[in-house]
């Protein structure tokens, strides 16, 4: 039986066929994927492949209120509508969940959920769900995020976020890592830049690169709350969550989520935002701000880091002050003194300015000096240079 003409467009030269792909849970997959004109004669007449969509090219144009498959009349939209849609009724089951994932931010969760839906060009902070702990929640409010925005989302392993290719999910609004680990500098680099890139390339195996509209917001789960990603103590784009233990398990609660999502999505169009947009990532540092974000920072820091800290808290204490002034030179030689074989200036000035954001003084002034010697006593003497001032209270503030 011949297949109707329609499930076929042409974008520049090139012609595609609409692929539905069925997927276990009976829901459907819609892929494209490219024909050669010779197939296509041997089914149709040149007729018939005329009446063919002719368009000029491919764009990712989210829109969850008022969707449009073709953009400007020649543009094919590679974002999918959602198969649900709002109706009024009950989500209590939908609000308890999202409640057990935020805590005490439960309206900035529904800010976040409702941003996703209304507003889906807007950026959000990187979330992160993190627990040690079995029986969460934590995938299943990846599944939870999957039953809304179906297509539009995906799930990614480490090893598909550190791949060139992308072409599986540039067009996507909302991408998943479970089991995250990524320890390297460069991964966490990569994933700071995609969270606010505008516009990202396409690259796909066999294909020309090509530049696109890039809208998609990232989701990690992690069972390794310490470390399971590499992140600077400046960094102000994540959003960091330890998810309790559930207190009821149900077996069922995504055949109950699923049921209730029209009617979250009735409740999150009606909903008044309990927030402004504020920043690129339009929530606030303050208001993001958790204690699994402060223990992930301190747990990154390098060992020479937390030496230098540990070295200057200890000064104060036994100097009975509340500031140290040293400049690296005296840093190199209390590292030397801990048992750091080969400390770099270098080294040491990147952590002052750039993880701790000190400011030495503009010109060499008097300042006094410690060290420690072969004793373990401190030991003050005189020195001039251009120091840095560590502050008891930047410390702490360091610590919390």
């Amino acid at each position: 039986m011949k297949e109707n003409i329609k499930r076929y467009i042409r974008v520049g030269t090139d012609y595609y066929k609409i692929i539905y792909v069925p997927l276990s849970s009976k829901d459907t997959l819609i892929t494209l994927k490219k024909w050669k004109y010779e197939v296509l004669l041997r089914d149709y007449s040149r007729e018939e492949i005329e009446k063919i969509p002719k368009l000029d090219g491919f764009c990712v144009h989210p829109d969850h209120i008022n969707y449009k498959k073709i953009v400007n009349g020649t543009f094919y939209n590679k974002y999918l509508p959602l198969k649900v849609k709002p109706k009024k009724g009950n989500c209590k089951t939908i609000l308890a969940f999202v409640e057990h994932i935020f805590g005490k931010q439960f309206e900035l969760g529904l800010d976040y959920i409702q941003v996703l839906f209304l507003y889906p060009k807007e950026r959000l902070p990187i979330l992160a769900l993190v627990s040690s702990s079995r029986e969460t929640g934590k995938s299943t409010f990846l599944y939870f995020l999957k039953l809304i925005f179906d297509g539009n989302m995906t799930i990614l392993n480490n090893e598909d976020l550190r791949s060139n290719f992308n072409s599986e999910w540039i067009s996507k609004i909302l991408l998943a890592v479970d089991e995250t680990f990524l320890d390297k500098k460069s991964d966490s680099e990569r994933l700071k830049n995609l969270s606010t890139a505008k516009f990202y390339k396409h690259e796909a195996k066999g294909q020309d690169r090509y530049e696109v509209e890039f809208f998609g917001k990232f989701i990690l789960c992690s069972n390794n709350e310490d470390n399971f990603i590499n992140i600077d103590q400046q960094e102000t784009r994540y959003w960091v969550r330890k998810i309790p233990v559930l207190k009821h398990k149900d077996d069922l609660i995504l055949d109950k989520i699923k049921n209730e999502i029209p009617a979250f999505l009735h409740y999150l169009k009606e909903r008044k935002l309990s927030t402004k947009k504020q920043t690129r990532m339009w929530f606030t540092t303050d208001q993001i701000k958790t204690d699994a974000l402060i223990k992930l920072k301190r747990n990154n820091r390098g060992r020479m880091e937390r030496e230098i800290l540990n070295m200057a808290e200890y000064i104060m204490d036994t100097e009975n002050i509340e500031i140290v002034k040293v400049a690296p030179k005296d840093i190199i030689d209390w590292l030397k003194y801990s048992g750091f074989r080969n400390p770099t200036f270098s080294n040491v000035k990147y952590i002052l300015a750039n993880n701790w954001g000190l400011v030495p003084e503009k010109n060499s002034n008097s300042y006094t000096g410690y060290h420690f010697d072969y004793t373990g006593t401190v030991v003050s003497y005189p020195r001039k240079g251009r120091y840095y001032s560590i502050t008891r209270e930047f410390i702490s503030n360091l610590n919390d």
